[in-house]
């Protein structure tokens, strides 16, 4: 009995063994299970975080150095508006240091301007208009394509962020007395009808740099009815005009013959101003004003008149055809080998050399014409030319040598188109020469303070009782008059081409670029298009210009251009 009670003991442990066994595997199968499903779900996540990784690595990367970039084209744009509208102040005049003169605002003169240290000298800035112009969008703001405020930059903007004060004086230079080097200067707005204003300066070193005016050639009544397209209010004119004309021209009562004449413009000039301006004209017709008032459509035209035997004779022969055979697409007409003779008020008459030599009269009735060629000496360059001996043989403009150093003068530099060399009157000659001559004038500035310190040295050097000492001192002087003739010793100006870019209507352009010494690459299309603004907008001379061209261009693709007549 007793063993069969120990026997049954022993079986109820054994089998509370197994129930509590079995218990525990019942819990801890589904605890395993579904920590399995935890850690096999990671997996599968990871897995596939690779193969998207191994799939598209570039475009991440791609995106990350856009959203990165941008992010670091944003700060320094901020940086870059925040730091001009807030300027440091300025080191005041010193009478002991040399006056340098700057006659004009425009490429020449503030490229000069920008480069200069002005610390070294006492800056005065003469000029009729008291703002910078980018001048190779003008033509885009005759028919709107671009606001004139947006590519006027104002001088003060530019003075004020120098590291002296710079004075200026909205005034015109009229007169240059080389010997004594004193300039004349007259006040050009004169608002209070109190009378012309005149001041003498007196300088150390003046530079010209007032650029040209149109020529007429002396054909008779150019001056008398033609539009030119230098400056700001030339653009407005033609904007006005061509809307006058086509308001005109809408008038029931009209005739055909007067119609057609007051819807026909006729652009002097196959360079880049008057190819761009015909483009830019034809582009607002064909885009905004066909749609506003399509009764004219029928009658307006373009026509352009060069006296070479092509268009845009700097660019390379491929880039010609290109141009002309896109002008004959968008319907302007060209005329090359034809020279105006006469000008009315209402007719161009040219003179047109035909294929086989012979010449004929063309008569071109007009509503608008545009003289887009030329370039004459402004009334201070014909003075200075009449007073130096050595400009007698000038015609074109002031004689320089290599160094920019205007002929038969001391102290006067002249830059830009306002000079005679064998450059191209373009802003590219210009805005390297300002360059140049900022430089120069640095070493001048760099060179006159290494005489004043070996002057001190010197005279260190003869009270120095010590023979060390004075050996010291004398060897300074050395290194000193090494630096000096290292200084004084200046390259003469060098002009290096880097291309030639015009717009040629329907959103194409062609471009003439310069790679090292002989390379040249030829392009033409939409996407010469595309580095033709992008290229025009890294010229422009500030942050605001820049934002300024981009939102006018944007809001013309947005809304199209603006057709009241002012």
């Amino acid at each position: 009995m007793a063993s069969t009670q120990s026997l049954l003991r022993v079986n109820s442990r054994i089998t509370s063994k197994i129930a509590v066994s079995a218990r525990n595997a019942a819990f801890i199968r589904p605890l395993s299970s579904s920590r399995l499903l935890l850690n096999q779900a990671p997996a599968s996540e990871q897995q596939q975080e690779q193969k998207s990784k191994k799939g598209f690595p570039f475009l991440k990367t791609f995106w990350r150095l856009t959203y990165g970039s941008l992010i670091a084209a944003t700060a320094l744009t901020a940086y870059s508006i925040y730091d001009t509208r807030h300027p440091a102040d300025q080191a005041k005049p010193d009478p002991s240091k040399k006056t340098l003169v700057i006659l004009g605002t425009g490429w020449g003169s503030v490229s000069l301007l920008k480069k200069i240290d002005a610390s070294q000298y006492n800056i005065i800035v003469v000029s009729p208009r008291n703002f910078f112009l980018f001048t190779p969008l003008l033509p885009s703001c005759t028919t709107g394509t671009v606001e004139h405020r947006s590519i006027m930059e104002p001088i003060r903007s530019v003075i004020r962020n120098k590291e002296a004060h710079v004075t200026f004086y909205e005034a015109e230079g009229t007169s240059v007395d080389y010997e004594n080097k004193k300039l004349t200067i007259t006040e050009t707005d004169n608002h209070d009808n109190s009378g012309s204003t005149t001041k003498v300066l007196d300088y150390d070193y003046l530079v010209v740099g007032v650029g040209a005016q149109n020529s007429t050639f002396g054909i008779p009544g150019v001056q008398e009815n033609a539009c030119f397209l230098k400056e700001i209010p030339d653009a407005q004119k033609i904007r006005q005009k061509i809307m006058d004309r086509i308001e005109s021209a809408s008038f029931k009562n009209l005739d055909d013959e007067d119609r057609k004449r007051l819807l026909h413009t006729v652009v002097v000039g196959g360079g880049p101003t008057g190819v761009e301006f015909a483009a830019e004209l034809q582009d607002f017709f064909e885009e905004d004003l066909r749609k506003w008032i399509p009764e004219i459509a029928k009658d307006f035209k373009v026509t352009l008149v060069e006296a070479l035997p092509n268009v845009l004779p700097s660019f390379s022969k491929q880039l010609i055809e290109y141009t002309e055979k896109t002008f004959k697409d968008e319907k302007i007409t060209v005329l090359t080998k034809t020279m105006v003779k006469k000008v009315t008020e209402d007719t161009v008459t040219a003179e047109a050399t035909k294929p086989d030599g012979t010449k004929e009269i063309v008569q071109l009735p007009y509503g608008l014409l545009v003289w887009a060629t030329g370039n004459a000496a402004r009334p201070v360059v014909r003075d200075m030319m009449s007073r130096i001996p050595a400009q007698k043989n000038s015609r074109r403009g002031l004689l320089v040598n290599e160094y920019l150093v205007v002929e038969g003068t001391e102290g006067i530099w002249a830059l830009g188109d306002c000079t005679a060399t064998k450059f191209a009157p373009t802003a590219q000659v210009a805005t390297q020469e300002g360059i140049y001559l900022a430089g120069l004038f640095n070493q001048l500035a760099q060179a006159d303070v290494l005489e004043s310190e070996i002057a001190q040295l010197e005279n260190i050097a003869r009270a120095a009782t010590d023979e060390a000492s004075h050996k010291t001192i004398l060897a300074e002087v050395e290194s000193k008059a090494r630096k000096l003739r290292r200084t004084r010793s200046l390259l003469p100006f060098e002009y290096s081409h880097q291309g030639s870019l015009a717009y040629i209507g329907s959103d194409k352009a062609v471009a003439d670029l310069t790679f090292w010494a002989s390379s040249n690459f030829a392009s033409g299309g939409r996407l010469t298009y595309l580095f033709w603004r992008s290229a025009y907008i890294s010229m422009c001379f500030s942050t605001r210009n820049r934002l300024l061209v981009v939102m006018d261009w944007l809001k013309v693709k947005v809304f199209g251009r603006d057709v009241s007549r002012e």
